[in-house]
C-alpha cells in the first residue's frame, strides 16, 4: 500500500504541488489525470523518490520512502520515465537484464536470468531479444522498456505516460499489459495519462488533479462523470453512449 502524506513541491516560492494526501490499495490500476500543469509528474517523481518533496512523505507499507535504503526501495518500486534515452547501442534483451540490477549488481545469476526470460515472454519480446532498441518501432520499444520494469520485480510500478507518442495500437496493446499486470501478477501500477477515455477503461481508481492540488480520487465510475470532468477540466464535457454503454468522452 501507498500512503502519500501531504506531499508538497515548491520552485522558487511556488507551489506546484500543494498538500496532496491520498492512498493506493494494493492490486490496483490507478490513472492520474488532469491538465497541464496540474502536477501529475511532480507527484509520481516524488513518489518514486526520484523527487525530493518540499514537505510531506510517501509511505510505501508504512515505510517512509526518504528514509528506505536505494536497494532496497529498487526492491519494492520501479518507475519507468516519460523519457526513456538511451546512449548505448543495446539489445532488447540487455535492455531488460537492467531490471536485475537492484539485485545483481551487474553480474546476472541464475534466477535474474530466470526473471529476464519470464519478462520477455510476458511482454511477447522473445523473438525481437537480439534487436537494438534504434530498430524498433515506438510501441515494440515501449514493451522493452515495461520489460525491464517487470524484471524489476517490484510491487508497485508507477509509469509517467506511458503512451506518449505511441499510435492507437500501440497505446492499446500498453494499456491491455498493464491491465494484466494488476490482473494476473497482482501488481499496484500508477500511471500518470492524459487520454481519459484510456483511463475509463483500464482504471480501478482515478486520482485528479488541478493546480497542484487533490480534485477527486474515487473509483473510476465516479470520477468519469462529465460534470466532475467539466470541473477538472474548465470546459464542458460530455459522454457518448452506444447500447446504453459510456464509450468515450469528450468536449462539447
Amino acid at each position: 500500500m501507498l500512503q502519500i502524506a501531504n506531499l508538497t513541491k515548491t520552485y522558487q516560492k511556488k507551489k506546484v504541488v500543494d498538500a496532496v494526501s491520498f492512498t493506493i490499495e494494493a492490486g490496483t490500476f490507478t490513472s492520474l489525470i488532469g491538465p497541464n500543469g496540474a502536477g501529475k509528474s511532480t507527484v509520481l517523481g516524488m513518489m518514486s523518490r526520484l523527487l525530493k518533496s518540499t514537505e510531506g512523505t510517501v509511505y510505501l507499507n508504512g515505510k517512509d520512502i526518504f528514509q528506505e535504503k536505494d536497494e532496497e526501495l529498487a526492491k519494492q518500486l520501479a518507475i519507468l520515465k516519460q523519457a526513456n534515452q538511451m546512449t548505448m547501442r543495446i539489445t532488447v534483451e540487455e535492455l531488460v537484464a537492467f531490471g536485475r540490477y537492484p539485485y545483481s549488481q551487474g553480474k546476472l545469476t541464475t534466477e535474474d536470468h530466470e526473471k529476464i526470460e519470464q519478462a520477455l515472454i510476458y511482454l511477447e519480446l522473445t523473438d525481437l531479444r537480439t534487436m537494438y532498441l534504434d530498430e524498433l518501432s515506438g510501441g515494440q520499444k515501449q514493451r522493452a522498456f515495461i520489460a525491464m520494469v517487470l524484471a524489476q520485480d517490484t510491487e508497485i510500478v508507477l509509469l509517467d505516460e506511458p503512451l506518449n507518442n505511441l499510435d492507437m495500437k500501440h497505446a492499446v496493446q500498453i494499456m491491455h499489459v498493464l491491465r494484466r499486470l494488476v490482473d494476473e501478477l497482482g501488481k499496484t501500477v500508477v500511471i500518470v495519462i492524459h487520454d481519459i477515455n484510456f483511463a475509463s477503461c483500464y482504471s480501478d481508481q482515478i486520482i485528479a488533479l488541478k493546480n497542484g492540488q487533490l480534485i477527486i480520487h474515487d473509483q473510476t465510475e465516479v470520477v468519469m462523470q462529465p460534470e466532475i470532468l467539466s470541473t477538472i477540466y474548465d470546459m464542458p464535457m460530455t459522454v457518448h453512449e452506444h447500447k446504453g454503454k459510456k464509450i468515450s468522452y469528450y468536449y462539447k
